[in-house]
């Protein structure tokens, strides 16, 4: 598991070029995911969401304090 006590943690990253890659991200205080991607000069986040629109949430990296 990785560490909670960052607020925000990669827990996958995936190179799609030489220079451009794509990370999910998890804010360890509500658990909600991210996609960063980072693709030349430029860059971008997004909410995760699954089928129905609902923000993907990591209940396993949520902090519960």
């Amino acid at each position: 598991m990785k560490d909670k006590s960052e607020r925000f943690v990669a827990v996958s990253r995936q190179h799609i070029k030489k220079s451009d890659s794509v990370d999910v991200l998890v804010d360890t205080m509500t658990g909600v995911q991210y996609l960063y991607a980072w693709c030349g000069s430029g860059a971008g986040i997004t909410v995760l969401v699954d089928e129905d629109g609902k923000p993907l949430v990591s209940e396993e990296l949520k902090r519960t304090e």
